[in-house]
C-alpha cells in the first residue's frame, strides 16, 4: 500500500536532510548550460541501480543546481510518478544472494509511452554516483568492502560505504539522451525498444565508471612478479646471464629489483591526501586555475587507454594535471617520473600518487629496458591512463622543445603487440603566468650548473610559497587516435604480427609523425595570458619601454589580430584589455612604471627583461605567420601578393619545424593569403592594384606593422646567421656538427655585442634543428666525408633574406661572422 503522497514526501525530505548531515558531494555537469537542456521538453533523471540513498542525493543536487526537480511528476500517462527512474532493480532479500539486476517497471513504462506516442520526447539525463573513488585492490578485503568499485554493493555494504566514504561522494550529470530518437526505429516492437534503450544506458554507465574509477588494479607485488615471468623478461634474463656469465637467479633478482624500482603503487588514500594538500597549495600560490576543453578527456577516457602528454615547464605540471583530472571526475594517470625524483619522503608519496620511475637512459642496460617496456605494455593493455612528457625535460626558454621519441616508440610498439584496447593521446597545455622555477632557469641559461633535486632543494622551494604566481591555465587539446596515425603510416599494420623486440622499418617515421602531432596539438592549445602578451609587445621595443597608453593600445590591437584569425579552436585568450593587463603585470612585479608628466612609461628592467622572454616564447608561434609577412615590408614599400606568398612559403617549413605550427606545409600559401587579408582589414597593409603596400612612415599603422615584425625577427636572423657561417666556409669545408657549433658561438657573440635579451637566440638545439631541416629539404647535402655542400639554391635563400632583414641587421651578422673568422 502506497503512503499518502504528502507524508511520503515529508519522510523523504527528513531522510535527505539526515543523510546530508554526513554526506559531502563533489558534483560535475550539474547546470543547464553544461547539460544543454531544452526548456520545452520534460526532463527525467536516470540512476543505474535502485537505491534510496542515491535517490536522496539526486534530489538534493538538482535542488542545489536549480535543475528541474526529480520528485515532480512527468506529464506522461503510465510513466513514473516522479521525474527519475532506476535502470535496474535488485532481486533477492536482505540476506539472500542477489541475482543479476533486472530492468525496473518504471523504465518499461516510460519506453512503452515513448513507443505509443510518437509526439512524445523526454530528455533522459544519466546520473552516475560514486561513494568514494577507490580503484579495486585484489586480495584486499577492506577495499572490496568499503570502496565503490565495479561490483554492485548490497544494502549492508552500501551502508558501510556511506559511513566510510560519504564525505567523498562524487556525482556526475551527463548530457541527456532523447527518448524519441532512441525508440523511433522500434515503434512496432516494444521489446526491442526496451533492449535498445537499456543497452545505450548500460554502455553509458559502464564508460563513465571506467573513466572515473579506472580499470581494476592488480596488487603491486603481483604485478612485479608478473613482469619477471613474462616471456620477454625471461629471454632478457637468459641473455644477460649468458653474456655476463652470471647465475640466472642473480639476474632474475636484479630484474625483480628493477620492476620494484619502476612500478607505481597507486593509493586512493594518498590521492585524497594530495587533493587536500594541493587544494590548499593552489589557493595559497595561485589566483585560480582555469580548465578548458576537458570534455575531450572525459569522452576518450570512457573507451580508451589515454596518454596525457602535457608540455613540461615546471615540476608543478604533473601534480597540477592529476589534481585537475581528479577534481573533474577522472582517474589520475600513472605518471612517468625521472628517477631523480625518487627521493626520501617525496618518492614514496609520488609513487602512491601514481608515479612510476624511470632512469634517464637505459640504452646500455637491455635487461632494464625490457622490464620497463613490459611494465608499459601492462599499463596500456589493461587500459590504464598514463602521463609522460614528450619533451623529456623542462623547457628553460618557454618554447616547446623537440620531442624525444623514446616513450612514444614504447607506446606504439606496445599497441602493435596488442591493439584490443585503443590508445588515444590527449595533448595538454599548462600555462603559467609566473613559473616557479623562472629565476633558476635564468641561471642555467647563463651557464650555471643545474641544481640536483634533493630534500634541501625542496625545502628552499617551500620558502617561495609566500609568493603569488598568478593564474594557471590547463587547456586540453584535440585527441589523437593512435590507430589513425598508424593507418596513415602503414595501412596494413593490423595484418602483421609483432613481438616485444620487433621494430618494423616504418616505425621511426610513424613515431616522428606522432611526435609532431603531439607537439603541434600542445601548441594549438596554448592559453594566452596578460603576462605573455605584455612581454611580446615590450620585448619588441628597442629600449624595452613604451608609453603606457600606446602599449595598452598595441596589446589590444594584437589580441584582436588573434581573434580575427584564431590560431586553433583550442586556443584561449585573456579577458580584459591592455590597460588591465599592464596593471596586472605591474602587480605581479614583472614591469616597472616611471611616472612622467606626458604619460607614464612602462618598462622592463634587470633580470625581468630576460625572464619575460620565457613568457613571450610561450605564445610566439601564434604570431609567427603575420610577423613573417610584416618582416617582408621592413625593406620594401610594396610587393606583389605572389611574392609575399612565395617568400613566406620558403621560410614557413623552417618556422613550422621549430615552433610546431599546426597548419601543414601544403596549406601554407592559403593560410598566408588569409593573413594578408586580415592585415589589410586591420589597416596594417593596403592594396594598390596587384601590389600589397605598407603604411606611410610615421603613422600609427606603420608602428604596429614594425612592432609586429619584431615578434619573429630574431628567429629569421638566426637562420640568416647559420647560412652566413656556411657560406663563409664554402661547400665541402665544414660538417653539420661544426656548423652547429660555429653558429652557436657566433649567435652568442652577436647577443652580447648587440644586447639581445633572448637566451634561445644562441640555443644549440635550434641551430641543429634548422640544419637538419635544410638537409631534409635538399638545400644542403652531406658528402662521403660528412662535409656539407650546397647549390645555388642556398645563395638564393640568402638573397631573399635581404628582403626580410634590415640593412643594420645584415651588417651586424656580417660583422659578427667576419670577427669570428
Amino acid at each position: 500500500m502506497r503512503l499518502f503522497p504528502g507524508l511520503r514526501s515529508l519522510i523523504l525530505t527528513f531522510l535527505r536532510k539526515m543523510l546530508f548531515l554526513w554526506v559531502r558531494t563533489d558534483v560535475s555537469g550539474n547546470s543547464r548550460e553544461a547539460l544543454g537542456l531544452d526548456p520545452q521538453k520534460p526532463v527525467c533523471y536516470v540512476l543505474q541501480y535502485s537505491s534510496l540513498s542515491s535517490r536522496l542525493v539526486l534530489e538534493q543536487e538538482v535542488r542545489r543546481a536549480g535543475l528541474p526537480g526529480a520528485e515532480a511528476a512527468l506529464p506522461i500517462t503510465s510513466a513514473p510518478p516522479h521525474s527519475f527512474f532506476f535502470l535496474y532493480r535488485r532481486t533477492g532479500g536482505m540476506f539472500r544472494r542477489r541475482q543479476t539486476p533486472v530492468l525496473t517497471q518504471q523504465f518499461r513504462d516510460l519506453v512503452s509511452d515513448g513507443v505509443s506516442h510518437p509526439e512524445l520526447d523526454v530528455q533522459l539525463v544519466p546520473v552516475s554516483l560514486f561513494w568514494g573513488r577507490s580503484p579495486d585492490k585484489e586480495k584486499s578485503l577492506f577495499k572490496l568492502l568499503l570502496s565503490d568499485t565495479w561490483s554492485v554493493a548490497g544494502r549492508l555494504q552500501k551502508l558501510l560505504i556511506i559511513l566510510v566514504h560519504g564525505r567523498n561522494t562524487y556525482v556526475q550529470f551527463n548530457r541527456p539522451l532523447s527518448l524519441h530518437q532512441v525508440v523511433e526505429e522500434y515503434r512496432d516492437n516494444e521489446a526491442r525498444a526496451n533492449r535498445k534503450l537499456a543497452r545505450v544506458l548500460r554502455t553509458h554507465f559502464r564508460r563513465v565508471r571506467q573513466a572515473v574509477l579506472g580499470p581494476d588494479l592488480s596488487h603491486r607485488r603481483t604485478l612485479v612478479e608478473g613482469l619477471v615471468r613474462t616471456q620477454a623478461v625471461k629471454d632478457a634474463i637468459r641473455e644477460t646471464a649468458r653474456r655476463d656469465d652470471i647465475p640466472p637467479e642473480k639476474v632474475r633478482a636484479k630484474a625483480r629489483k628493477y620492476a620494484d624500482e619502476i612500478a607505481a603503487s597507486m593509493s586512493i588514500v594518498t590521492i585524497r591526501f594530495l587533493e587536500v594538500v594541493l587544494s590548499w597549495l593552489w589557493n595559497r600560490i595561485y589566483n585560480g586555475i582555469a580548465v578548458n576543453n576537458i570534455t575531450v578527456a572525459k569522452e576518450v577516457a570512457q573507451d580508451n587507454a589515454v596518454v596525457y602528454v602535457p608540455c613540461h615547464r615546471s615540476h608543478i605540471d604533473y601534480l597540477l594535471l592529476s589534481y585537475v583530472l581528479y577534481r573533474n571526475g577522472l582517474m589520475p594517470p600513472h605518471i612517468a617520473a625521472g628517477i631523480n625524483l625518487n627521493m626520501p619522503i617525496v618518492g614514496p608519496i609520488l609513487r602512491r600518487g601514481g608515479a612510476f620511475f624511470m632512469r634517464r637512459s637505459f640504452r646500455d642496460n637491455p635487461l632494464y629496458a625490457t622490464v620497463f617496456n613490459e611494465y608499459m605494455h601492462v599499463m596500456f593493455s589493461r587500459g590504464y591512463s598514463v602521463e609522460y612528457f614528450v619533451e623529456g625535460g623542462r623547457s628553460r626558454t618557454g618554447r616547446m622543445l623537440q620531442p624525444r621519441p623514446g616513450m612514444l616508440s614504447m607506446t606504439v610498439r606496445s599497441f602493435l603487440r596488442d591493439h584490443r584496447k585503443p590508445i588515444v593521446f590527449v595533448p595538454v597545455y599548462i600555462g603559467y603566468e609566473k613559473v616557479m622555477e623562472g629565476r633558476s632557469y635564468l641561471g642555467e641559461l647563463r651557464g650555471k650548473k643545474k641544481q640536483k633535486e634533493s630534500i634541501f632543494a625542496l625545502a628552499k622551494t617551500l620558502r617561495k610559497l609566500t609568493n603569488s604566481f598568478g593564474r594557471v591555465a590547463v587547456n586540453f587539446g584535440d585527441a589523437i587516435h593512435l590507430a589513425e596515425v598508424l593507418d596513415q603510416a602503414h595501412p596494413s599494420w593490423r595484418q602483421e604480427a609483432y613481438d616485444s623486440e620487433y621494430r618494423p622499418d616504418w616505425l621511426p617515421v610513424a613515431v616522428d609523425d606522432l611526435a609532431n602531432r603531439v607537439a603541434t596539438g600542445i601548441n594549438a592549445s596554448v592559453a594566452v595570458n596578460p603576462i605573455g602578451i605584455t612581454a611580446t609587445v615590450l620585448l619588441s621595443t628597442e629600449r624595452l619601454a613604451m608609453d603606457e597608453s600606446q602599449l595598452a593600445r598595441l596589446m589590444d590591437q594584437f589580441a584582436d589580430l588573434l581573434r580575427r584569425f584564431p590560431y586553433a579552436t583550442t586556443t584561449t585568450l585573456p579577458e580584459g584589455n591592455g590597460k588591465d593587463w599592464i596593471a596586472y603585470c605591474e602587480n605581479m612585479g614583472l614591469v616597472t612604471r616611471q611616472a612622467q608628466k606626458l604619460g607614464d612609461i612602462i618598462g622592463l628592467e634587470g633580470s625581468n627583461a630576460i625572464l619575460m622572454t620565457y613568457y613571450r616564447n610561450n605564445i610566439q608561434h601564434l604570431f609567427a605567420l603575420p610577423s613573417l609577412i610584416a618582416c617582408l615590408f621592413e625593406n620594401n614599400r610594396s610587393l606583389r601578393r605572389e611574392k609575399v606568398r612565395s617568400l613566406s612559403g620558403v621560410v614557413y617549413p623552417f618556422l613550422r619545424s621549430e615552433l610546431f605550427l599546426h597548419h601543414p606545409v601544403a596549406d601554407a600559401e592559403a593560410v598566408i593569403d588569409q593573413w594578408i587579408d586580415v592585415l589589410i582589414e586591420q589597416g596594417l597593409l593596403s592594396v594598390d592594384g596587384d601590389r600589397i603596400c605598407r603604411p606611410e612612415e610615421g603613422t600609427d599603422a606603420m608602428l604596429r606593422l614594425r612592432t609586429l615584425s619584431r615578434f619573429i625577427i630574431q628567429t629569421l636572423e638566426r637562420y640568416h646567421l647559420a647560412i652566413a657561417v656556411l657560406r663563409k666556409y664554402g661547400p665541402g669545408k665544414i660538417s653539420a656538427s661544426e656548423l652547429e657549433e660555429q653558429s652557436t658561438l657566433m649567435a652568442e657573440r652577436m647577443s652580447i655585442l648587440f644586447g639581445l635579451n633572448a637566451p634561445e637566440f644562441f640555443d644549440k638545439t635550434l641551430f641543429r634543428n634548422f640544419i637538419a631541416k635544410l638537409q631534409e629539404n635538399g638545400v644542403i647535402t652531406t658528402d662521403d666525408h660528412g662535409l656539407l655542400s650546397y647549390t645555388e639554391g642556398l645563395d638564393e635563400v640568402a638573397e631573399d633574406a635581404d628582403l626580410v632583414l634590415s640593412v643594420e641587421k645584415r651588417q651586424a651578422i656580417q660583422q659578427v661572422t667576419m670577427l669570428g673568422a
